[in-house]
């Protein structure tokens, strides 16, 4: 019988927090992998919804019209820089595709264009991203603080941030569907 080969992680996979990672952003946390090669690793959380209000010059939320607009704390690493995770592969020139029908990028121009447009692609607005050096990254998973999944824009867009991460896990089937049902805090239990 043949061995199922060990996941990879690499640009376009999730990055799922195990329940070891019991607090912090990290929590429950769920990372898409956007560049990952021998110098590092760079990933943007994206299941951590938030509420700020930006300065009127960079993005008056006033003027979205675009349903499909959400923000996210990206991660822990310069979380006063934005970051335009969407839908809309036309700008390709200024964007790298993470996955399917999922890209990374856009200038200033490109967002106020697509925050105004009612039939306007999905957009995630991450504050911040997270990092890992050389062989960080890979530590961590072979310690077990992280799973493994392949990221999709099913998953990016429309599954509910707060669900994200259990039903990412009953996906994945077996084990880690038992561990989907764990409760937040396990004191409680």
């Amino acid at each position: 019988m043949e061995e199922a080969p060990l996941p990879q992680i690499e640009k376009g996979t999730f990055l799922i927090a195990s329940p070891d990672i019991e607090n912090g952003i990290f929590f429950r946390g769920v990372i898409l992998i956007c560049e990952h090669n021998a110098s590092g690793s760079f990933g943007l959380l994206i299941n951590k919804p938030l509420d700020l209000e930006l300065p009127e010059e960079i993005l008056n939320l006033n003027d979205i019209t675009n349903p499909h607009v959400h923000m996210r704390a990206g991660g822990p690493v310069q979380t006063n820089q934005m970051m335009i995770l969407h839908t809309h592969n036309e700008t390709a020139a200024q964007t790298l595709n993470v996955c399917d029908g999922v890209y990374l990028g856009g200038d200033l121009q490109f967002l106020q264009e697509v925050i105004q447009d009612e039939a306007g692609p999905r957009i995630l607005l991450c504050f911040g991203y997270a990092g890992w050096t050389a062989g960080q990254l890979e530590r961590e998973f072979l310690d077990g603080s992280w799973y493994i999944y392949s990221a999709s824009e099913k998953h990016i867009f429309h599954t509910p941030p707060e669900k994200l991460w259990r039903a990412l896990l009953r996906e994945m089937g077996g084990r880690y569907a038992t561990l989907s049902m764990l409760p937040d805090d396990l004191s409680v239990n």
